[in-house]
């Protein structure tokens, strides 16, 4: 006997749904005053954070960090100045010999004075030890540039900082080495910057 066929459409079993970031859906339903201050703990320019703030919902993580470079892309001369003059250098292990502190300073002196804004770079993915001599040597590389130059590294390396803080705030990490603080985005921010050991 041949089977018959009904008549009808043949119902297909949907996909299963992809799980939802839970500190991705605080973060798109945080209110934005409350939201705000966490984004300018990623990056200080009032124009990113307000753009990264309306776009919401974002649907995962990647869309989040899209959305944070293409803002990066549009910032303006001033809205670099204003994220370059919230930025301090990462602070140094407790266990730095003093010459470590004094070359530091040194090379981040000479810096601001050439540019006159602190000097800003993304240490994802290094240690705080290897973070030293990757700091030293980029200042020292980039003190050769003219500030047109600088501008642009300087630029690049705070969309890089950016899409790291974003990434260690909605992991609950706080603990990249040149994030001011380490508090989940969405709550409240009432810490200090963060400022280098001395």
């Amino acid at each position: 006997m041949t089977p018959t066929h009904l008549p009808g459409r043949v119902a297909i079993p949907s996909l299963p749904e992809q799980p939802r970031s839970a500190p991705l859906d605080r973060f798109n339903t945080a209110p934005v005053d409350d939201l705000r201050p966490a984004l300018l703990t990623c990056l200080r320019s009032h124009r990113w954070a307000t753009r990264i703030a309306a776009h919401r919902p974002y649907p995962d993580v990647d869309a989040l960090l899209a959305a944070s470079d293409e803002a990066s892309y549009d910032l303006t001369p001033g809205d670099l100045a204003e994220a370059l003059a919230g930025e301090t250098l990462p602070a140094l292990p407790d266990s730095a010999y003093s010459a470590a502190h004094m070359a530091m300073d040194a090379a981040h002196a000479a810096y601001e004075a050439k540019f006159g804004h602190a000097f800003a770079i993304c240490l994802d993915g290094l240690t705080t030890e290897e973070g030293l001599d990757h700091v030293l040597a980029g200042i020292r590389s980039r003190l050769t540039n003219d500030p047109e130059e600088e501008r642009v590294v300087a630029a690049e390396e705070l969309r890089r900082l950016a899409r790291e803080r974003l990434v260690s705030h909605l992991r609950g990490a706080g603990n990249c080495a040149t994030s001011p603080s380490g508090a989940a985005l969405g709550t409240q921010q009432n810490k200090p910057p963060h400022t280098p050991q001395r």
